[in-house]
């Protein structure tokens, strides 16, 4: 079954090998890192899913954020703040990006900050908080980031108290700020919820493993995973395509099946199971009714 949260130790593991060797118990609720360390690791796409925990977010380039049924494009200095009720990704870093992140877990404020993280505005699942930063917004943010890291290198009993402090001053000052309404003013809700369905979907493919498996195969099961109701889901690709929410999954179905046909010597039985099929005799039908051939047929041209 395909996974709905990352949790924040899968996040270390997975993302940031060498770091999540030395976890403390403040460190397992509380990280900080560049962005320019991530392209390094050549780790730079995110999953579509709900995360565990927060994260803040100082970027500077270009990209487009798809967080919940809004696609945002960003330019430039940005303030984002992601919470762990809304799923997002974004796309591929530019090799030019740079900025900084931190990401912990709610208890690490609550035990000596009383501060209610899913009460805030920013972390809201109706709130889409990210800011455009002018150059003097940009320095302060950026200086506090600067300050995290410091901390957090130094061998001080208070340090994470410290940290809080800090964490606790990039909230309080995005509080004042406007979020920017420009990001998303031109994009109707149907071509968002659209343009987030097709990345997910495309996050499928290629499938280069036996081992792997396309499970995201009807629209109440990506619909769940966005967050919306599938009648929604099929209401606003229906109004923005002209095709179904089934029309989009099995054309993709269909065109990577041709390819595992023409491009691996895997059985037919091992692309049926992979693209998710019951059975063989399950792909063989769909195979047909999508291409008036059958597989092995289609395999000998």
């Amino acid at each position: 079954m395909a996974k709905s949260t990352e949790s924040l130790e899968e996040f270390y593991r997975h993302k940031f090998i060498t770091l999540s060797q030395n976890l403390t118990k403040h460190t397992g609720q509380f990280n900080v890192f560049r962005i320019e360390d991530r392209i390094a690791t050549n780790e730079t796409s995110a999953t579509y899913i709900r995360r565990d925990f927060f994260k803040i977010m100082l970027f500077c380039g270009n990209n487009v954020f798809h967080y919940g049924d809004k696609s945002i494009a960003v330019s430039g200095n940005t303030l984002l703040f992601f919470n762990p009720k809304v799923p997002y990704t974004y796309e591929a870093l530019d090799p030019e990006t740079k900025g900084l992140f931190c990401v912990f877990k709610e208890e690490f404020f609550q035990e000596s900050f009383r501060i209610n993280l899913s009460e805030l505005p920013l972390f809201s699942m109706e709130s889409y908080p990210i800011f455009k930063l002018n150059d003097a917004d940009y320095m302060e943010i950026s200086s506090i980031f600067e300050k995290i890291i410091n901390t957090i290198e130094k061998d001080y009993i208070y340090k994470y108290e410290l940290i809080k402090s800090y964490v606790s001053e990039l909230i309080f000052l995005a509080l004042q700020f406007d979020p920017d309404e420009d990001f998303y003013r031109h994009i109707d809700a149907g071509s968002r919820i659209t343009a987030v369905f097709t990345e997910l979907l495309e996050r499928q493919f290629p499938i280069e493993s036996t081992a792997r498996r396309f499970e995201l195969r009807s629209p109440k099961v990506i619909a769940e995973r966005l967050s919306v109701h599938v009648n929604y889901l099929n209401r606003a690709i229906k109004k923005t395509t002209g095709r179904t929410t089934t029309d989009h999954i099995f054309e993709r179905l269909a065109t990577e099946a041709k390819a595992l046909l023409k491009y691996t010597n895997w059985s037919i039985a091992e692309i049926s199971y992979t693209l998710g099929f019951e059975d063989q005799a399950h792909f063989n039908n769909f195979f047909k009714k999508q291409t008036n051939s059958s597989p092995s047929s289609f395999r000998k041209v």
